[in-house]
């Protein structure tokens, strides 16, 4: 505020609200080539604005969200941030710029809007933006245009501050990613595709070989703490993108070390451990906390965590895979109050172990015809009243009306088309279940003391004490005492499956990823739900997000783009394989040099190109295409 803190500080106490420390929005132009070099539909030159033009037709440029370049936005700047570059593109003079959005709200285009760390992070790709096809193919939405660029020009380390801006993990990923958007690239229309994850490990390994750490711009202190449960690739993804978020992120882990199954469960061939560590040390640079051998369930709670100042909790414990890997089978886990997985219940409940509690009132969810054997061991451990929600309809259940008779079952309360939206409780129990019906999105509360999953993985959920009607978050005080209400709410889904309701939904995790980099993806969706929620918000996606199913201009050919092989990795055979460390060497300076100016830096449907089979590529005399 202009009048000061002070001002600030009672304005605020009159408003009911909390003063905050937050980055400076700064307006970021979102085309990529210059207005002159984009096909042209046809040549009018009757107008000087932008609003205008993009009324008649949409403007005179072949791509239909790409700059008009007639400077309305430059115009109407109240601080003259903006001026029109030697391409036709507006150019920002940041120390002028003070986020007022004014350009932003002329622009027809959506070309130019304010950005900030937080609105990076929390943001999805929508169709208004001019996305590549690597871009959207990678599960993570890491500007691959942007570091290759940087790369191309020398600046690695710019380019290893972009790879950050989405990825914690980039030498783990540079080493071990399945590569999706390498299938995306223009280049397999001509010859091979760019080696993208080779470049982004070439960056990763500059940064680790200069031994200094380059680390992403984060957000200021908010003051907020937010526990993450589980030390794997999505928790500390978690974690890193809260923190840049400005709240203090705590990581708690069952066991002694970091990285989950990538630690576990991956040869050191491919991902030595000292490649792990500095990535994870990176992540912990970031002023992430992380406390070992601390599982919630045994060593603290829900209830605790909340009580001891925790804004909020975030469950990414895994499930019957993560066990396996830490040598955890025999043990049974509730790491929610009153929730086992059905694998426990039907060992330990059999054997009648003392150390499964089974409440008056359960829910089992899913399960098929399994689900019968867990109600039968539930109603012979003291249950009362118990509830199956299966996905499947009526018609299509994996249970009969006959099969319910045989059994002598016809009092279970099975409910179809349902699934589980939210968890409600209170100290250290589970009190109920809310669950919506899949085909009308109706939302029902049902007692629930006791909770079983058939999924074989606890759900990643959002833990945090409900905000009471029309207070802020900032007014809720903590009792001293143990009564405490909580909710576990789930972050919003991926833009793939948007339209999915519901925990374990189709999309959802089942077992531990198939791939880190989707780990990653998912961690930042959770901080960015994580944010949201604590903003009074509820976790959810922006309106026109990107999906393998939305309608966007593309090319199915690409012209004048002369043939350049691909770079190939340098491999360790296997007698030097003790002396390399790993597999693969790693791209030299030149290497990557020659793989960067490969890529075509791609706009929506704009790349670049030679000028004649025969032109040397990196010549300065190029085109770009419309």
């Amino acid at each position: 505020m202009a009048a000061g803190p002070e001002v600030a500080e009672a304005v605020a106490s009159i408003m009911g609200v909390k003063v905050e420390a937050v980055e400076p929005d700064i307006a970021l132009p979102g085309c990529y080539f210059g207005v002159q070099d984009a096909d042209t539909k046809y040549v009018y030159n009757g107008l000087d604005d932008c609003r205008a033009v993009a009324l008649l037709g949409g403007g005179q440029k072949v791509c239909t969200i790409g700059c008009l370049g007639l400077g309305t936005c430059a115009r109407a700047c109240p601080f003259d941030a903006i001026r029109m570059g030697p391409k036709g593109l507006p150019v920002v003079v940041e120390q002028k710029c003070t986020g007022c959005g004014t350009c932003e709200r002329v622009c027809p285009k959506h070309i130019i809007n304010l950005s900030s760390i937080t609105r990076r992070i929390i943001r999805e790709y929508t169709t208004d933006e001019c996305t590549t096809p690597c871009q959207r193919g990678c599960p993570a939405g890491i500007n691959i245009r942007e570091y290759i660029r940087q790369i191309s020009l020398g600046n690695n380390h710019r380019a290893v501050q972009v790879i950050k801006e989405r990825n914690p993990f980039p030498a783990v990923i540079g080493r071990i990613c399945p590569r999706p958007c390498e299938l995306e690239c223009r280049r397999n229309y001509i010859d091979a595709p760019v080696a993208i994850n080779f470049l982004k490990r070439y960056a990763a390994d500059y940064e680790k070989e200069s031994g200094k750490r380059i680390l992403p711009y984060k957000a200021p202190d908010t003051g907020r703490k937010i526990a993450v449960v589980g030390g794997g690739v999505q928790g500390l993804s978690v974690a890193f993108f809260t923190a840049r978020l400005g709240h203090d992120a705590t990581v708690f882990e069952a066991t002694g070390k970091l990285g989950g199954l990538l630690r576990s469960a991956i040869s050191k061939d491919r991902l030595p451990e000292q490649i792990l560590d500095w990535d994870i040390e990176g992540i912990i640079e970031m002023g992430v906390k992380v406390e070992t051998r601390k599982a919630l369930g045994r060593d603290f709670s829900i209830k605790s965590m909340i009580q001891e100042g925790f804004d909020a909790v975030f469950l990414a414990s895994g499930g019957w895979d993560s066990r396996l890997a830490r040598g955890a089978t025999d043990d049974m886990e509730s790491p929610i109050p009153g929730t086992y997985m059905l694998v426990d219940l039907m060992r330990f409940g059999a054997q009648k172990q003392e150390e499964l509690s089974i409440a008056s009132d359960v829910v089992i969810v899913g399960g098929g015809k399994l689900a019968l054997d867990a109600a039968k061991i539930s109603k012979e451990r003291g249950a009362t009243t118990i509830t199956v929600l299966f996905r499947e309809s009526w018609e299509n259940s994996p249970v009969s009306d006959a099969e319910l008779e045989k059994r002598g079952m016809t009092d279970l309360n099975i409910i179809y088309n349902a699934a589980v939206n939210r968890l409600i409780g209170e100290a250290d129990r589970l009190e109920q279940v809310e669950f919506i019906a899949a085909d009308t999105s109706e939302m029902t509360i049902i007692p629930a003391q006791t909770l079983v999953f058939a999924s074989g993985r606890f759900p990643e959920l959002v833990f945090m004490r409900p905000k009471p009607e029309g207070a802020e978050v900032e007014d809720v005080e903590l009792p001293p005492d143990l009564s405490l209400r909580w909710e576990g709410t789930q972050p919003y889904k991926q833009p793939v499956f948007k339209d999915e309701v519901g925990l374990f939904a189709e999309g959802d995790v089942l077992a531990d990823y198939s791939a880190a980099i989707k780990a990653i993806g998912a961690g930042r969706r959770a901080a960015a739900s994580i944010h949201q929620i604590m903003h009074g918000l509820s976790p959810s996606l922006t309106e026109h997000v990107i999906t393998p199913q939305s309608a966007l201009q593309n090319v199915h050919h690409v012209e004048k783009v002369q043939a350049n092989q691909r770079q190939i990795m340098p491999i360790c055979s296997g007698k030097e394989l003790a002396v390399c460390g790993e597999i693969e060497r790693g791209f030299s300076a030149d290497m990557a040099q020659e793989e960067a100016d490969r890529c075509l830096q791609c706009g929506l449907i704009c790349y670049v190109h030679t000028e004649s089979a025969g032109t040397d590529e990196t010549s300065e005399s190029t085109e770009v295409s419309g």
